[in-house]
């Protein structure tokens, strides 16, 4: 499962714990388990590496793009998306983890779409109010992801016409409609607002309890499902548990330090200004 792990010094897996840290992509040499991960030791933050291009992107240039412009690159990146979904070697969109350009080429194409998309979605649309837009979300959501693939090895472009279909028509629309959308009842707000929360925590600090699991699997082939359920169920409550402890002793101290400071700092400001209002 991890075949390069075995070959891994101390020393190696030191240095790429302590990068690992500061969110800095690593080239291949780097890896230490064998998947070419640009984040070895936390396989999804390769996701932030994109959400960086984005937002420098956006502060320098795209936050002052037309709508017509707008426009014209989200039809451009979605064609860029169909088109590597209907001609490309898995008819999916799955990959962009690593630095290697087959691998940056489909994050790239991972991104553009649903960043100028969603861009021009707030820009152009005004929210409408929903009725039961939770319950129609959550269904859609179910839909899509409980639907099989589509299409054998032979056909990749069947999956990649539905791939396409779901990131260009189907979440744009949830995201619309979650947006429009009300909760009633304490309770369901209480555990949106939970779950939306614990969301990022959960994202960027589960996968090492992915890893331990895949590692016990893989020593235990022959499981059944009756004798991992407990294991599955303890990777689960331990995945939720330290997202919660993550967002209760580190993500929201320190957001709540950085506003602070940055009030500060504007404070700072204002008073250094006033005496040059006063002599104008």
């Amino acid at each position: 499962m991890f075949p390069l792990i075995h070959h891994t010094s101390v020393l190696k897996l030191l240095v790429v714990m302590v990068i690992g840290c500061t969110l800095i992509p690593l080239p291949t040499r780097f890896d230490v388990r064998g998947w070419a991960e640009m984040h070895p030791l936390d396989g999804p933050a390769w996701s932030l590496f994109f959400e960086y291009i984005a937002n420098i992107l956006y502060a320098l240039f795209v936050r002052k793009f037309s709508r017509t412009l707008l426009t014209i690159l989200v039809v451009l990146s979605g064609a860029l998306m169909v088109h590597y979904l209907i001609t490309g070697p898995s008819g999916d969109l799955i990959g962009g983890w690593s630095l290697e350009p087959p691998q940056l080429r489909i994050g790239i194409t991972r991104l553009l779409y649903p960043f100028f998309g969603g861009l021009l979605l707030f820009r152009m649309t005004k929210l409408r109010r929903v009725r039961y837009g939770f319950t129609w979300c959550s269904l859609l959501l179910i839909a899509v992801l409980a639907f099989p693939r589509i299409g054998d090895a032979d056909h990749l472009w069947q999956n990649g016409i539905y791939e396409a279909i779901c990131v260009i028509l189907v979440f744009p629309m949830i995201v619309y409609m979650g947006a429009g959308g009300s909760l009633s009842g304490n309770f369901s707000k209480r555990l949106c607002k939970f779950l939306g929360d614990i969301s990022y925590p959960l994202y960027i600090s589960h996968y090492p309890l992915v890893y331990i699991y895949i590692g016990w699997v893989s020593a235990h082939p022959h499981i059944s499902i009756a004798q991992s359920w407990p294991r599955m169920v303890a990777t689960f409550v331990s995945a939720i548990a330290l997202a919660y402890g993550y967002l209760k002793l580190y993500d929201e101290p320190v957001r709540r330090w950085l506003t602070a400071k940055a009030a500060r700092m504007k404070g700072g400001r204002k008073a250094v200004d006033a005496p040059t209002e006063l002599v104008r």
